[in-house]
C-alpha cells in the first residue's frame, strides 16, 4: 500500500480545475488510493451577510443541481475510480477539513493561484485549508486561463 489511502481532491469546478487532473490521477494511481472528489458551495445567504429580502432556496437548489452535473462529468474525465463525488454547502475550508477528518483523508489536493500582495494578506482557499488541516495537502500550481 502507497503513502496515501485516501486522497480528496477539492474543486471549484472552474475550468482551471482541469490543471488538477494530472496530479490528482498520477498520486492516487501511484497509491492505489480511493479517491474522493468535493465541491462546496457557499451559502448565498454568505454573500448578503444572510440578510436577504427575498427566499433564495430555489437558487441555491439550481446552483446544487449544476454543481452535482459539472462534478460528474468531471470525474467521469478523470480515468480513475471515484469511490465518491461530494457537493456539499458550507464554508469552504471548514467543509474540506470537515470532510478530510471524516473520511479519514490522508492527502487533501487543492489548486492554488499563488498570487501576491493583497490578495495573499486576503487569503486563500489553499491556505485555508493548509492552516487547518490535519492530514497532508497538496497545493497544485494553477495557471490562470485568459
Amino acid at each position: 500500500m502507497g503513502t496515501y489511502s485516501k486522497i480528496l481532491l477539492a474543486l471549484d469546478l472552474s475550468n482551471e480545475s482541469e490543471q488538477l487532473k494530472s496530479k490528482a490521477y498520477e498520486l492516487a494511481k501511484a497509491n492505489g488510493a480511493q479517491l474522493y472528489a468535493v465541491h462546496v458551495i457557499e451559502p448565498l445567504s454568505f454573500a448578503y451577510g444572510g440578510d436577504v429580502p427575498m427566499d433564495l432556496t430555489s437558487i441555491q437548489e439550481q446552483l446544487d443541481k449544476h454543481a452535482h452535473q459539472k462534478l460528474k462529468r468531471y470525474c467521469d474525465s478523470l480515468d480513475y475510480p471515484i469511490t465518491e463525488q461530494l457537493v456539499v454547502t458550507g464554508q469552504t475550508e471548514s467543509e474540506i477539513h470537515r470532510l478530510a477528518d471524516d473520511y479519514e483523508i490522508d492527502l487533501v489536493i487543492v489548486g492554488s493561484h499563488g498570487r501576491h500582495g493583497i490578495a495573499l494578506l486576503l487569503g486563500s482557499t489553499a491556505n485555508g485549508v493548509l492552516h487547518g488541516a490535519k492530514c497532508d495537502v497538496l497545493a497544485v500550481r494553477i495557471q490562470d486561463q485568459d
